[in-house]
């Protein structure tokens, strides 16, 4: 099996090993408490109707008009301001889902909206971290040469410890402002900093929301929105670091795998005998029935002159060796052929002679003057 699928099946397999984990965590962790909280809520609900003495249709109503009512208490959300902060959200993908459309012709340029702008503002932050990235790689070479070390080049890792700390600060200062215009203890404002910089946006936090900030604090909107894009080019050079340099291995071993594949096909040599002889040429020797009848074929003739030995003779190619010429001698054995002695005098003496390695053969056939 290639190793990229291989690396796919073990991803699925260890995604789907960590939500089963991610799951038995949050029941542990959530499900009491929410049986706690739905049971405090339906007695407050009882005591409610008994004490108004209203029944429970008008409780649905009451309930209805204050979740309607509660978007509302933040402002106008559809104004200039509340409206950019909403194409914020959409481009951003972060989606918190404070204010939703409710025209059929808001809903409908939403969708259009997002399909231009989730891609656009995708290629700008990942831009906006690649040049993050090489800034960072300038500093540390920099940094590097005032300590007067051997290796002035930045790393991935040092690329990486330098993004996670300016994460670290980028929340850790944003949970501070929000801390203080939200009134939200810190450690909820580093929960909506990073429920709002890794574009989860569950919305249970929404920063302006409250007393009319969108209209009366600009200065507050405009912290908010900078603080958003700035966090999220500071993510998104995390992201180029560490997954899509993960990504891309699957890439680069289709890559690596026809560079070899193309490698192999240069390295191939065809035969259209039975061997190749160690300067490249090829030799091909048919051994009779008997052992007496032997022909040789080379790209060069081997012999001019028509002796009743030596034929040459066309075959059809019969198989491929995907080997250097050099590297198979370890394949041609040695062999005890029947030679016959030819004379001058057109008589034969037969004797048996012991042949060297057939890489040598082309020595012992030469012109006949030499015989």
């Amino acid at each position: 099996m290639k190793k990229q699928n291989v690396r796919t099946l073990t991803l699925i397999v260890i995604t789907l090993t960590y939500l089963l984990i991610g799951a038995a965590i949050f029941d542990v962790l959530e499900s009491r408490t929410e049986k706690l909280r739905k049971e405090a809520l339906d007695a407050v609900e009882k005591r409610v109707i008994r004490k108004y003495n209203i029944s429970e249709e008008d409780f649905k109503i009451m309930e209805t008009v204050v979740l309607k009512t509660e978007p509302h208490k933040a402002g106008q959300q559809w104004k200039f301001t509340g409206a950019f902060y909403y194409a914020t959200t959409v481009l951003t993908t972060i989606g918190y889902g404070h204010s939703t459309p409710n025209t059929i012709g808001g809903k409908l340029f939403t969708m259009f909206y997002a399909i231009i702008g989730i891609p656009l503002g995708l290629v700008m932050f990942q831009s906006i971290g690649e040049r993050l990235n090489k800034f960072s790689s300038v500093m540390i070479r920099n940094v590097k040469q005032l300590l007067n070390y051997k290796d002035v080049q930045a790393s991935e890792l040092n690329l990486i410890c330098v993004v996670t700390t300016l994460s670290v600060v980028t929340i850790a200062g944003g949970a501070a402002a929000f801390s203080r215009y939200e009134g939200w203890s810190y450690f909820d404002s580093i929960y909506y900093c990073f429920i709002t910089l890794t574009t989860i946006g569950f919305g249970d936090m929404v920063a302006l929301q409250k007393d009319n900030a969108l209209n009366r604090k600009p200065e507050y909107v405009m912290f908010a929105l900078i603080f958003i894009l700035f966090g999220l080019a500071i993510v998104a050079a995390s992201l180029n670091l560490l997954v899509l340099r993960f990504v891309t291995m699957n890439t680069e071993d289709e890559r690596r795998d026809e560079a070899e594949a193309l490698q192999a096909a240069q390295g191939a040599v065809r035969l259209e005998g039975d061997v190749i002889t160690a300067n490249g040429s090829i030799l091909s020797c048919q051994i009779g029935n008997h052992g007496n009848a032997m022909s040789f074929e080379d790209d060069a003739s081997v012999c001019s002159c028509r002796c009743s030995g030596f034929q040459r003779k066309r075959r059809r190619p019969r198989f491929t060796v995907r080997r250097s010429p050099g590297t198979i001698s370890h394949l041609l054995p040695m062999q005890q052929l029947s030679a016959q002695n030819i004379h001058g005098d057109d008589s034969v003496e037969s004797r048996s002679v012991a042949v060297t390695p057939l890489l040598q053969l082309p020595s012992l056939y030469q012109h006949r003057a030499s015989i």
